[in-house]
C-alpha cells in the first residue's frame, strides 16, 4: 500500500510507524508477522547496464494487549544494508585505457548494516484519540575496502582504503491517533508521529596507504575516533484514512526528515533533505464469506513519490514507486499471508554523469493471528 501506517489502525496488524495503533488490538489476541524479500537492481547510463540481485530478513515483529485500550509491540527491522561489491578490471584496448596508468584492476565492497529494536505501547484515551510511544535501540556497523591494483607490479604504488562505521544508542518515536466512526461502518482516521533528531555514540576508523612489490608502504590517511557522536536528523509522519470498516481503505502519508543537518562521519556534503508522499488502497470483496475464497482475498495497491536523500554531483536523486499485494486468509483463522510487490525508479541526470535505478522488489510475509488465555465453552 505504499508504506503507508501512520493513520492505520488494524486489530490483526501491526503499524510500527505510529505506536499509537497498537491500542487496536484485541482484548486476549497475539500477533506475530515475519516477512523476508527478494529484490533485483538493474542499474543503467546510456547503452551499458549492471544487475545484480539480493535477499534480505525484512522484519520481525509481535504485539498482545496489556489492558482493554492498551496494546504492547515490540520487534527487530533493519533500517540499512550496506553490501555490495563492484569489480573492474582495465586492459589494453578498453575504453578507459590510458599508456600512462597501464593495466589495473579495482574493487570497492562493503557490508554490514543498522538495524533497529523497538518496544512499545499505545493506550486508547478515549472513544477517539489514542497515544503511543515506542522506545528504540539503534545499533550496527558497516565497513568499505576501495582497492586500486596495477599490473605493473614493480614499478607502482599500489592503493588500500579501508573504513569502518559503527553506531549505537537509544531514541524514542511519539504517536497519536484520532479516530471518527460514521453512519454505515465507515469511519476516518488521522495520524502523527515523531522521531526527534539524536546523537549517537560512534565509533569511526578510515586507514588508507599505498605499497609496492618491494614491501615499502606510505599511511596516506589514518583516522581512529571512539569517542565521536553522529546525529540523525529527526523524522515527521502525518497520514490520513478513510474506508469502510472490513471493507475498503484509502490513505495517504506525508513523510518528511532534515537529512541536511544530520553529522555522519565520511557522509559530509552528499546528504539533503527529504519529503515523500505515500498513497495506498485496500480492498475486500466479502471479508467473512463463507462461500468464496477469493472474495475474502485483501487486494492493495499503491504509490510512492519522495527525494531520496543523497546528493550526488550536487543533484539530489528522486524516487518514485508503484506497489501492489494480496492478502491470503488461512483457513478458519484471523492469520494470512502477504504477498507484495514493489517497483522503484532511482534516477538522477545524465548531465550530472548520474545513473537510473531501477529496483523489483518480491516479498512475503506470515501474519498469525491466535487468542490467548479464551477458555474453551466446549471440549
Amino acid at each position: 500500500m505504499g508504506g503507508i501506517g501512520t493513520s492505520m489502525r488494524d486489530n490483526t496488524s501491526i503499524y510500527f510507524s505510529n505506536p499509537a495503533s497498537y491500542s487496536s488490538l484485541d482484548s486476549n489476541s497475539f500477533v506475530f508477522d515475519f516477512g523476508i524479500d527478494y529484490s533485483i537492481n538493474i542499474l543503467s547510463e546510456g547503452k551499458s547496464s549492471f544487475s545484480s540481485d539480493d535477499m534480505n530478513f525484512d522484519h520481525l515483529i509481535m504485539g498482545f494487549p496489556l489492558a482493554k485500550g492498551i496494546g504492547l509491540a515490540l520487534g527487530f527491522v533493519p533500517i540499512s544494508n550496506g553490501y555490495y561489491n563492484m569489480s573492474q578490471s582495465i586492459k589494453v584496448g578498453d575504453p578507459d585505457y590510458d599508456l600512462l596508468t597501464g593495466e589495473y584492476s579495482s574493487l570497492h565492497s562493503g557490508d554490514g548494516g543498522f538495524n533497529n529494536f523497538f518496544i512499545g505501547t499505545g493506550v486508547k484515551i478515549n472513544k477517539n484519540f489514542s497515544a503511543g510511544i515506542n522506545l528504540s535501540l539503534l545499533l550496527g556497523q558497516v565497513r568499505r575496502l576501495n582497492q586500486f591494483v596495477f599490473s605493473d607490479f614493480s614499478n607502482f604504488y599500489h592503493d588500500n582504503s579501508t573504513e569502518k562505521l559503527q553506531l549505537n544508542g537509544i531514541n524514542f518515536d511519539y504517536g497519536i491517533q484520532y479516530t471518527a466512526s460514521l453512519k454505515n461502518n465507515y469511519f476516518i482516521n488521522l495520524g502523527a508521529s515523531l522521531t526527534p533528531g539524536k546523537y549517537y555514540k560512534t565509533k569511526y576508523e578510515n586507514f588508507s596507504y599505498r605499497y609496492n612489490a618491494y614491501n615499502t608502504s606510505d599511511t596516506l590517511f589514518y583516522v581512529s575516533d571512539e569517542s565521536t557522536k553522529s546525529f540523525l536528523p529527526g523524522t515527521l509522519r502525518l497520514g490520513l484514512s478513510a474506508g469502510k470498516k472490513n471493507k475498503f481503505v484509502a490513505g495517504i502519508d506525508y513523510v518528511t526528515t532534515k537529512w541536511s543537518g544530520a553529522k555522519i562521519p565520511g557522509a559530509d556534503g552528499y546528504l539533503g533533505n527529504t519529503q515523500a508522499l505515500l498513497l495506498g488502497v485496500e480492498y475486500i470483496p466479502e471479508k467473512y464469506s463463507n462461500y468464496s475464497y477469493l472474495s475474502r482475498i485483501e487486494y492493495r495497491i499503491g504509490g510512492h513519490i519522495e527525494d531520496n536523500y543523497l546528493v550526488i554531483s550536487g543533484k539530489q536523486i528522486k524516487e518514485r514507486g508503484i506497489t501492489a499485494g494480496i492478502g491470503l486468509p488461512m483457513l478458519r483463522s484471523f492469520s494470512k499471508t502477504n504477498l507484495f510487490f514493489d517497483f522503484t525508479r532511482k534516477s538522477g541526470t545524465i548531465t550530472n554523469n548520474l545513473h537510473i535505478e531501477n529496483y523489483y522488489t518480491f516479498g512475503i510475509s506470515l501474519n498469525l493471528y491466535d487468542f490467548w488465555f479464551r477458555k474453551l465453552k466446549y471440549e
